[in-house]
């Protein structure tokens, strides 16, 4: 039996444990973390309650996603010049941008570390249906292979769809490669990825928890949205894969969402991104054997170059998505989003291209999603609506949708929404597209939404003492919702 001294003996040795690890924890947050807002908080946190710091800590304070990208690159350091060879080849023939566009193209060409291509063909995919339908029809063509990658893949009716319709082209003889986020399909079961290994489909998970792995990662997501058949067509966008996107979720009702379908030499920046990730998600394994050569038709009208941008990169691309197309804009700026939480730097300059006098309207839902992340909200929005930036809320439904319109020339569709999450943390990538008739296009999408939205006025922002506590305590979770 333990004596009440020998207890004591016991948790004096285990307090001290857990100070010393708080104390050094601290010493790597101050090393570490980008701001010294995040260095501060870390820090304290750590040395005075080192019990529920340090498991949070080290689960979700980590900012930054080591050896990924840079154990890629050293593997395909020999084939990488040729890729890019034989894509700026096929997008030689070139129209001159504007000094404004041209200044855009070299910070989207250094975020995406890719050039950007001419002779694309862009398509715009609204709503559930007719992309779910185009996507799998693109599948069932495959002659060579299929490329896929997704954060959610539901175990549902348009899950189980996308499932036979991969594991169909395995039977076939097409090689079929799928990667899903371990996270974002989390509770989908094995059997539904074990199935499909069984026809022969090549299937790995992005585990950024890494407990198979080694790695202690827990806050990196990977949100792409990737499907590439044979190295010439490509979708990618906002959708997922499953049932919500068909206005099938009874909690969200009508479901909102956009994809860009592609043709011509920008997609072998698409499939060049789904090599990286897959190479890591694999544990190094050789990565596909696929086309880099682009098809014999890229006469399409549309410049383009697909921006991945993730926490493995050596500068912040994901704020830089946002920031250099807000600094390109001189007439508007258009945006739809599901989450209404800018970092300061984005906030900021959205505001002062507000002072410029830029038109910058926003789409946002007004139904909730996540409840902290639609409490959290409510500490940017009044400042935004002060400063003249329109936020509108989408009433017909819930909006999933990531699209930006910069004036008349300039548009991206992906997956980064306006959150710390999307900019800091997140695997995201959106297809950049320079030319007026795809922008035209968005254009019409957004003036269509418009019109199903509610312009939100500043006394929309409830003032409630209770409201306003809760929306800052919401905002302490922004980073990791």
């Amino acid at each position: 039996m333990i004596s009440p001294g020998q207890w004591l003996i016991w948790w004096a040795f285990v307090a001290t444990v857990f100070h010393a690890v708080g104390f050094f924890s601290a010493l790597h947050a101050v090393l570490k973390c980008r701001t010294s807002e995040g260095a501060i908080a870390w820090g304290l946190s750590l040395v005075f309650f080192p019990y529920l710091a340090i498991p949070a800590y080290w689960a979700f304070g980590k900012d930054r996603f080591t050896g990924y990208v840079q154990r890629f690159k050293r593997h395909q350091q020999d084939h990488r010049q040729e890729w890019l060879e034989q894509v700026r080849e096929a997008g030689a023939k070139a129209s001159a941008l504007s000094p404004d566009l041209d200044l855009a193209r070299v910070g989207f060409e250094r975020l995406a570390d890719f050039p950007l291509t001419h002779g694309n063909q862009v398509d715009l995919l609204i709503d559930g249906e007719d992309a779910y339908r185009e996507m799998f029809e693109a599948i069932g063509k495959a002659q060579s292979y299929v490329l896929t990658e997704y954060f959610i893949i539901q175990n549902d009716g348009v899950g189980n769809r996308f499932r036979e319709a991969l594991m169909e082209r395995a039977r076939a003889g097409v090689k079929v490669h799928l990667i899903y986020d371990e996270l974002g399909c989390l509770g989908v079961g094995s059997a539904f990825f074990e199935e499909m290994r069984e026809a022969g489909v090549d299937v790995v998970a992005f585990a950024p928890g890494g407990w198979t792995k080694g790695r202690l990662q827990i806050n990196f997501r990977n949100h792409r949205k990737i499907l590439v058949v044979d190295g010439q067509l490509a979708h990618v966008g906002g959708m997922n894969i499953g049932d919500d996107a068909l206005g099938l979720n009874k909690f969200y009702g009508p479901w909102r969402d956009t994809n860009v379908s592609i043709t011509g030499p920008a997609v072998q920046g698409i499939q060049a991104v789904f090599c990286r990730d897959y190479y890591w998600a694999s544990g190094g394994k050789s990565i596909p054997e696929i086309d880099w050569v682009p098809g014999p038709d890229h006469e399409g009208p549309d410049a383009a170059v697909y921006v991945a941008a993730g926490p493995a990169d050596q500068t912040d691309t994901g704020t830089g998505i946002f920031l250099n197309s807000i600094h390109t804009a001189r007439r508007r700026i258009w945006m739809a989003t599901p989450y209404f939480l800018p970092t300061a730097p984005v906030l900021s300059a959205l505001q002062t291209a507000v002072l410029r006098g830029v038109e910058v309207k926003i789409i946002i839902p007004l139904k909730r999603d996540i409840l902290l992340a639609y409490l959290a909200a409510f500490v940017y929005l009044p400042d935004a609506l002060r400063c003249g930036i329109e936020i509108h809320r989408f009433k017909a439904g819930y909006t999933h949708q990531k699209v930006m319109l910069v004036d008349d020339q300039l548009s991206w569709v992906g997956s980064s929404n306006m959150d710390a999450r999307s900019m800091d943390l997140n695997f995201e990538g959106n297809l950049v597209v320079f030319g007026e008739r795809f922008a035209k296009t968005v254009e019409k999408m957004f003036n269509l939404d418009l019109q199903r939205c509610q312009r939100m006025k500043p006394e929309d922002c409830p003032t409630g003492i209770l409201f306003r506590f809760a929306a800052r305590f919401a905002r302490l979770f922004e980073n990791i919702l």
